[in-house]
């Protein structure tokens, strides 16, 4: 399961910044069972405009995770929010189809 969303950097605040919060916020979050990893992606032509996408062992795992918020990564997300804008995508399975060729 992909939980999937965008962060839009509010004027003045540096896109390395917040990935150091994400990172740190990550983590942590990494250490709840069923978390799968997470990745962030600049956005071309706006690099002020960030992908975030954590991947679950299943949405339940996610759930779980998010009914009982370890208190460091509340505060993270807290601080971060006077200096960014969150757009939930949205939470999809893990794909039915795919095609990776190396």
């Amino acid at each position: 399961m992909h939980f999937i969303f965008e962060v839009h950097m509010k004027p003045g605040y540096p896109p390395e910044r917040y990935a150091q919060a994400w990172v740190k916020a990550s983590e942590l979050i990494q250490q709840a069972p069923g978390a799968l990893g997470t990745r962030l992606h600049r956005k071309i032509g706006e690099p002020n405009v960030l992908l975030a996408i954590a991947t679950w062992e299943s949405k339940a795992a996610r759930d779980a995770m998010e009914a009982t918020p370890d208190q460091q990564v509340a505060d993270i997300i807290r601080e971060q929010a006077q200096f960014v804008e969150v757009k939930v995508i949205g939470e999809y399975e893990a794909p039915e189809w795919e095609v990776v060729i190396r």
